[in-house]
């Protein structure tokens, strides 16, 4: 930066960005008013502090579900502890965009905005990246598969029957076709 003369902008820590992420309820809201519940993938916690602002200041009626990894569980250990709680090691998950903790720029609005965190397991993960690619002929990258597995997980069914028009956030299609010898593993 000191020798181009540019200027570092945090990727999920910017109040800039947080507020750009915000669009996507937006986007939500204008397009499928009927939601009652957003589910995203956390990693940073960039994306879903953007969204949990735009939706509780607009409809604070939605639920806003954080979903994340059980090997990079950094928010849910937050919102348990009721404390900023950066994960020990650094997490081995295959949704490489949400191996980052969360930071103290989104932990205070994940603290006060997002009503729960969901954590699945890697298997988990995998068949549901399996499971869009297969039935939704969309190529998410297994970060975008979290909160698709969320949703599918025994968490979620204990979620409250009202909660029945859920946005998944589909984010990122960063995928290397020659590195999936994990989707041969997994089972028809």
């Amino acid at each position: 930066v000191q020798e181009t003369g540019g200027v570092m902008v945090h990727p999920n820590q910017e109040p800039a960005v947080i507020a750009g992420q915000g669009t996507i309820a937006l986007e939500v809201l204008e397009q499928a008013p009927e939601v009652n519940a957003v589910v995203a993938p956390v990693g940073g916690g960039g994306m879903i502090a953007g969204i949990a602002i735009a939706i509780k200041a607009l409809r604070p009626d939605v639920k806003v579900f954080a979903a994340e990894p059980r090997n990079a569980d950094d928010c849910y250990q937050s919102k348990v502890r009721g404390e900023l709680t950066p994960n020990p090691h650094p997490p081995d998950t295959i949704a490489d965009a949400v191996k980052t903790s969360i930071g103290p720029n989104t932990w205070p609005i994940i603290r006060d905005l997002v009503d729960d965190v969901l954590t699945v397991s890697e298997e988990e993960i995998k068949r549901a990246t399996r499971l869009v690619w297969e039935r939704m002929k969309l190529l998410i990258e297994p970060t975008a598969g979290v909160g698709v597995a969320a949703v599918l997980s025994e968490q979620f069914q204990a979620v409250p029957r009202d909660v029945e028009n859920v946005c998944i956030v589909l984010c990122g299609g960063n995928v290397d076709l020659n590195s999936l010898t994990w989707l041969t593993d997994l089972p028809g």
